[in-house]
């Protein structure tokens, strides 16, 4: 009779034991050898029998079915195979007729078509401890995420933007990679800014770091509570003691642009209308729409109007160049002069420089608390192993500590970007302020949209106006850029040139 070997580990922890794959098959080649078996193949792979599907062994199945002669399936013991009943089912049917033995080489059990009650009892007992070994296994993984996430440690794979480490004390830690957690920030950053779809990050990932990032991992990133100091497993939050990379303000605030998204009343249809979804009808307030209309020329132009869903008005349809001019007009009053851009530049810069040292003695005070919470964490979870306190004493005094963490570290995340943010923000937007027309009218039709987003918080059509709604601080330029003399107010530290 030809032989199928099966050798298998599942854990690496079986090869220090003594399991590994090529002992298995010494073993095995040993028994066929004294048992005049010829050997047919050989399944070597580290699989684990708790999967639902155990693609590899599912080859060795396809092996026996195919086989137009009886095979023998040599294992060193019951565990190596099976650790469920369920593949007793299917092996026995091949049993049962004449197709297949099964030889046990360490139970020194084999069980073939006439196989007695008392074999088949002891392949039965076999799988059933296997099986109990399986739950217990089971249960401890349980035990130990547990206690795991109950600690602030993640049991699993570090999400992207994070890497998996041992420390020095040969414990599994998580940190930010460098690179990958200034991209999460970025992604965070223009997300909650309302001027980038998930699909405009893609690209931006793309144009300025060459990375290529699907849909659904943006979303993945920009929903998980991780990058904050939270953690989810299986649908419960702890938090966690490792280092974040945004603010909790700034996960809360992308969640909320993430569900304002999803309550549009408008669908684009794909259509790349430059100005669609930008614009309300004054009278109504509904979305106004793209149309296109061909002229007895041929030529195409692109109008808006009302949808009318409160019943149609008699107002004027607009063209979308009439819309550019209109657009461009009102990117123009944010405009500043260069003298006037550059000295509040400079003023933002000194004033910046000025709080550094403050905010560092804030940053150490807070640093300093956090590390010492985590001796009152460990010295609260030795009281507990020494019997001093009661579970429910422990659990309520570690939730209290790590309140107060998870409290330290959403105001380190905003002490730390908070200042640098409004320095960096403040910049752009005077470079904006200074050069908003002539990029505005220079720019793709996205990049027009993008930069409408950045300056407007709503935009109405009245009478074929735009009236539009400025976001602050650029609502401040453009009165400013309304008056016919820039002059700094008394008390201010923008002094005029000689």
């Amino acid at each position: 009779m030809k032989a199928v070997i099966l050798a298998r580990v599942s854990t690496e922890e079986q090869i220090t034991e003594g399991k590994s794959i090529p002992a298995q098959l010494e073993v095995a080649r040993a028994y066929a050898s004294r048992k005049g078996l010829e050997i047919k193949s050989e399944h070597q792979f580290d699989e684990s029998s708790i999967k639902d599907q155990r693609t590899k062994f599912e080859l060795v199945i396809e092996e026996i079915k195919a086989s137009k002669e009886p095979l023998a399936l040599i294992v060193e013991t019951i565990d190596r195979l099976q650790r469920s009943f369920k593949e007793s089912v299917l092996l026995d049917e091949f049993r049962k007729q004449g197709r297949l033995e099964i030889h046990f080489i360490r139970e020194n059990l084999v069980i073939h078509k006439n196989s007695n009650s008392s074999e088949l009892q002891r392949w039965d007992l076999g799988v059933f401890m296997a099986r109990s070994f399986v739950l217990q296994i089971s249960d401890n993984v349980k035990r130990t995420i547990e206690h795991k996430l109950r600690n602030g440690e993640w049991p699993s794979r570090a999400p992207y933007g994070y890497y998996n480490f041992k420390n020095e004390d040969k414990k599994a830690c998580i940190a930010p990679k460098p690179f990958e957690s200034q991209i999460v920030a970025k992604m965070y950053e223009w997300y909650g800014s309302e001027a980038y779809s998930m699909e405009a990050i893609r690209f931006k990932l793309k144009d300025e770091y060459g990375i290529n990032m699907s849909k659904g991992m943006v979303d993945f990133v920009l929903k998980n509570p991780f990058y904050a100091g939270d953690m989810i497993h299986d649908g419960k939050v702890f938090p966690h003691k490792y280092q974040t990379i945004i603010s909790k303000q700034l996960f809360d605030k992308v969640q909320s642009v993430k569900a304002g998204f999803h309550k549009k009343p408008f669908k684009f249809g794909g259509l790349p209308y430059l100005y669609r979804g930008v614009l309300q009808c004054a009278k109504c307030g509904h979305a106004f729409t793209p149309e296109k209309k061909t002229k007895p020329s041929g030529k195409e132009y692109v109008y808006y109007h009302c949808t009318g869903y409160s019943g149609k008005h008699t107002d004027k349809w607009l063209r979308e160049e009439e819309l550019t001019r209109q657009f461009s007009e009102i990117v123009k009053s944010i405009s500043l002069p260069n003298e006037i851009a550059n000295k509040l530049h400079k003023t933002l810069e000194e004033s910046h420089k000025g709080k550094v040292a403050c905010y560092d003695e804030v940053y150490s005070s807070l640093e300093a608390e956090h590390k010492a919470i985590e001796g009152y964490l460990s010295k609260n979870y030795d009281h507990l192993l020494k019997g001093r306190i009661t579970d429910d004493e422990h659990d309520k005094k570690r939730k209290e500590l790590r309140d107060r963490q998870t409290e330290i570290q959403s105001k380190l995340g905003s002490l730390q970007k908070a200042d640098e943010e409004y320095y960096l923000t403040a910049t752009y937007i005077l470079k904006l302020a200074n050069r908003a027309p002539e990029i505005f009218e220079s720019s793709e039709p996205e990049a027009k949209r993008q930069i409408l987003k950045i300056l407007l918080q709503n935009c109405v059509v009245s009478d074929a106006t735009l009236v539009p709604e400025i976001r602050s601080p650029f609502s401040l330029l453009a009165k400013g850029a309304s008056r016919p003399k820039w002059l700094p107010r008394e008390g201010s530290n923008l002094r005029q040139s000689g």
